[in-house]
């Protein structure tokens, strides 16, 4: 194992266990959310400071749309809690907002908030801040061969040139290139499994998982993952 330190440009977290987090301490589920709201400013003001250019968060899933209606409509205002709360301090350390997933099909609210919270923080040079909010990959990748799928039909494109390069540009996580795929992937709570989440992107990520409940995750833990992912020897299927 190489001793060298890799750099962390990109990481993803999937945020888990604000639900149990609150049944924890005999509180309705909406609390553990804000609580896990309230722990993304920590974390990701954390990250800034590490130097990592990209940090990618599981906001909320295609499938999320499946939980209890009251659970879902206080998910759907908490993009308009976070970036009324943060976007001074996301401002004052120079952090862009980046929001992918399919955002037209959410509230007008929750849409109008997440493009003003990009417009806002487009000029900004820092790290970037990724929420992956109404996002699937596996819908991700059926959208992007649709996609190519017209274009070849339109005859924009011939498709022998259809490569993993541009299939990677057509996916939602272009625009973050050169950081388009992470090097680590952290999941709190003890769950051990992708939910659908960046399928393409993670074929050589690093995977850490903890059993710190995502509300109680905090900035030494953070900082101990990454050291740990580190003196990690990446290979990326070579010797």
């Amino acid at each position: 194992m190489s001793s060298e330190k890799k750099p962390l440009n990109h990481l993803a977290i999937i945020m888990d266990g604000n639900g149990r987090w609150a049944k924890q301490r005999h509180k309705p589920r909406f609390l553990g959310h804000k609580e896990g709201m309230n722990n993304i400013r920590r974390i990701a003001l954390e990250a800034n400071d590490l130097g990592i250019k990209v940090l990618t968060l599981y906001a909320f899933s295609t499938e999320n749309w499946g939980r209890p209606t009251d659970e879902v409509n206080y998910l759907m205002k908490l993009p308009i809690n976070f970036f009324d709360k943060f976007m001074p301090e996301l401002m004052e350390n120079n952090v862009r907002v980046n929001i992918m997933g399919y955002t037209k099909e959410l509230p007008e609210k929750t849409y109008l908030v997440t493009q003003k919270a990009m417009a806002e923080t487009a000029k900004n040079t820092g790290m970037v801040l990724n929420f992956a909010f109404n996002y699937g990959s596996r819908r991700e990748i059926v959208s992007a061969v649709k996609e190519l799928t017209q274009k070849a039909v339109n005859g924009e494109i011939n498709p022998d040139q259809i490569n993993e390069e541009l299939f990677a540009q057509t996916l939602m996580t272009a625009n973050l290139a050169p950081y388009s795929d992470p090097d680590l992937l952290i999941r709190t709570s003890g769950e051990e499994r992708l939910s659908n989440f960046l399928l393409w992107q993670m074929a050589y990520t690093e995977f850490s998982f903890t059993d710190k409940l995502w509300p109680d995750f905090n900035k030494d833990d953070l900082k101990k993952l990454v050291k740990e992912y580190q003196t990690r020897n990446r290979r990326f299927g070579k010797v």
